[in-house]
Formats: C-alpha cells, structure tokens, sequence
C-alpha cells in the first residue's frame, strides 16, 4: 500500500508492504537504486513481506515530486530518460537522505503492525550507501545493513559511508558487481579494511561475471543466478540479526 510520510523536507510517497501474518513482524527499509520507484522494485519489497518482514520502500526522489513511471527500455541509453535520472541522482546527498530515515523510522515506531525492535536496511546502487550511511547514522536501530552493487561506498568524500564504520553496530552484508564503473579501483580493499579495524562483523560477496545493476529485476543487466545468491544472504542476515 502507498503511504505518505511526513520529513523534515516535505512529506515523502513510500510503499510498505505487509506479512500476511496478522503479528507484528520486524522491518525492513529498502532503499531505491537510481532508477527509482517502479514495479520491478516494489517486488522486492512484496518478497520481504512474503518472507515476515514489514518492508518500507521510499521514494526518495520525493523532493522532485511523486514517483512517475520508468521506461526501463531508454533509462540507461543516452537521453532525456537517463538525464533526468542522474540529474535526480546528482542532486540528492546523504544528509537528506539520512534526515528522511529519521521519518521512516518514526512511521515505523507508531505503526502497530511493526515489532517494536531494531529494523534491517538494504538498499541496491546508491541505495546500498544509504543502507550502510543507515547503520552509522542509526546505530541503535539498525542490526542489520546490505549493501547490493551499492555505489561509492567508500570514496575520498568526506560524506563516504565507509568513514562511519566506528558507529556501525549493525551486521553488515555487501555484494559487489565484478564490473562496476561506480566503484573507484581498490575501494573494495578500503571497505573491508576499514570494516576490520573497526571490528565490524561482515560478509562480501563478489560476483565477478555480474554487472552493476545486476539484483533488480527488469534491469537489462539483471542476473538472476547473482540476485537469488544475494537473497539468500540477505535473507539470512535478516533471520540472524531481526528475529
């Protein structure tokens, strides 16, 4: 269902979908990749709720007005598609992004179909940042955090999410696209380094023959081998660390 939830910058267009079970279950909040809100996306979040989980999807590009649909044929070719996808893309920061949460999260505490416990984040593309951006800026209330061919995770920015591994409490799950152009040459060295020195209980996957993109159905490079090896993990993180 689609639910409007208040921000410090407006009032964002989210989804969340539900367990059939009638008990409250733990939450998820996926976090979109650069592409945007768009069925193939929403499946995901129904496949969280298949597996007991309250999953949250946002819309995160509310600033610019609701979501409108995805012509998943252009967006990745040269033109007005793809523009405006990286213009909205270039034009959201972490910060928001993280200010945001803070009103996912206050949704999710009132929401009585939700247990009242630490929630999971996954997000794919730029939404693996803000998942593991999530777990720093939210210690006491994410346990666990995904990242999936998630996009300058930890770059020379002074806005890297890796520079929060100190605060990260949460278990962390990272896939990453053996050919991704979004990733800078030895920034998964950096990550798992930093993860190691700040103690941080981890797993990383590397799928060599996958291309950035590759988890979300209806992506041209979409791998379906990959995205279930991913879903297994993920869900395994999840029952370990939620439940």
């Amino acid at each position: 269902m689609e639910v409007q939830i208040k921000t410090g910058d407006g009032v964002a267009d989210c989804h969340v979908f539900y367990p059939a079970s009638p008990e409250p279950a733990p939450a998820v909040i996926l976090y979109m990749d650069g592409v945007g809100i768009r069925p193939q996306l929403l499946s995901l979040g129904e496949r969280l709720a298949q597996n007991g989980y309250v999953a949250l999807v946002p819309n995160l590009f509310y600033r610019a007005g609701p979501a409108i649909p995805i012509d998943l044929s252009v967006i990745f070719n040269p033109g007005p598609a793809n523009d405006r996808m990286m213009s909205l893309v270039m034009s959201l920061t972490g910060a928001q992004v993280m200010s945001d949460t803070r009103g996912f999260l206050d949704f999710l505490d009132r929401n009585p179909k939700v247990k009242p416990s630490k929630i999971g984040t996954m997000g794919f593309c730029m939404g693996g940042g803000m998942s593991l951006r999530a777990a720093g800026t939210y210690p006491d209330r994410v346990a666990a955090a995904a990242s999936i061919h998630g996009a300058r995770l930890a770059s020379d920015q002074p806005d890297s999410p890796h520079l929060l591994a100190s605060k990260m409490r949460a278990r962390i799950y990272v896939a990453v696209a053996g050919v991704d152009p979004w990733l800078f040459e030895g920034e998964t060295g950096v990550l798992k380094k930093t993860f190691e020195t700040a103690g941080i209980r981890y797993q990383m996957d590397n799928f060599p023959e996958s291309v950035h993109g590759f988890g979300v159905p209806g992506n041209p490079i979409y791998d379906p081998v990959a995205a279930e090896k991913v879903w297994e993990r993920l869900l395994a993180l999840f029952h370990e660390n939620l439940r």
